[in-house]
């Protein structure tokens, strides 16, 4: 029973996520979303859904988050490429990150050292290849890893894998900007945030049930679901027709309840045989 049940959650969530990317077929928001079972829990983290005091969930309504340390000054976004509506970077070599005029614009992480007085760029991290993780397993309340990451070419020819890794805190009392910037390697970097898009929603899946009958009966409504719907819309915009004669096939669903009555009486009476009130043509009659 509890592996129906697993199921069935897994199927919820499934359904959800499906409907998300269907109403946000623009956006890649999607690459911050992470759902696993673990035990009996069930836990889903979607850093871009919109929160009470967050409608953009994780994300920075500056369009950027921007950190400094010793000589180095990093610009990122979360779960989407950046925006810079103001404060853009002023290094020069960002080639492959939106160009001199848009820097920046094309990718999610951004560094830039000053080299020789001059402040240059480069990209450490791309929406294509962002990738999130728990920080802990054993402790999954404690908050979720955002690592971007991206093939540099060096001066001398060779590519260097760059990447950030952004720990998010889970904090449901408030958000707090990355303060502090480590730097892991020549081209890696990693900072902390704390935010309450870090916080999982968890779900129980421990109990007894139908299992993959409750399974199927949900799929069937589904699909039932989504063909009067699709049939509907059709008819109203495609034929024009409007009120209730609008729904597909509605004589069938109108005569169904009778249909349905007119059935079960009949095995009820071919089950029961004949009652007190019924007399065969051949009973015998006493005058």
């Amino acid at each position: 029973m509890a592996v129906g049940i697993n199921s069935l959650k897994c199927f919820l969530f499934t359904a959800i996520a499906i409907l998300h990317l269907v109403g946000s077929l623009n956006s890649v928001t999607a690459v911050c979303d992470l759902s696993f079972v673990d035990g009996n829990k069930l836990y889903n983290f979607s850093l871009a859904s919109p929160l009470p005091n967050f409608p953009h969930g994780v994300l920075s309504e500056d369009g950027f988050y921007k950190v400094a340390a010793n000589e180095s000054v990093l610009w990122f976004q979360l779960c989407d490429g950046m925006i810079f509506n103001h404060d853009p970077p002023t290094c020069v070599d960002c080639l492959d990150c939106g160009g001199p005029l848009r820097c920046g614009m094309k990718c999610s992480a951004l560094v830039a050292k000053n080299k020789g007085g001059y402040d240059v760029c480069s990209t450490i991290g791309h929406v294509s290849s962002t990738s999130t993780s728990v920080i802990d397993k054993q402790k999954p309340h404690k908050g979720i890893i955002v690592k971007m990451s991206n093939i540099v070419k060096m001066p001398n020819g060779s590519n260097q894998s760059c990447s950030l890794s952004v720990s998010i805190l889970c904090d449901s009392n408030g958000a707090k900007g990355p303060e502090s910037l480590e730097k892991l390697g020549t081209c890696d970097y990693a900072t902390v945030m704390q935010h309450p898009s870090g916080c999982a929603m968890v779900v129980s899946v421990h109990g007894n049930g139908w299992g993959w009958f409750v399974t199927l009966l949900i799929i069937i409504l589904c699909l039932f679901g989504g063909y009067m719907l699709v049939g509907a819309a059709y008819r109203y915009f495609f034929l024009g027709i409007r009120g209730l004669d609008m729904i597909p096939n509605l004589d069938i669903w109108a005569r169904l309840p009778q249909r349905t009555q007119s059935f079960f009486a009949s095995l009820v009476r071919k089950f029961r045989g004949p009652t007190e009130g019924y007399r065969s043509s051949y009973s015998p009659v006493n005058f």
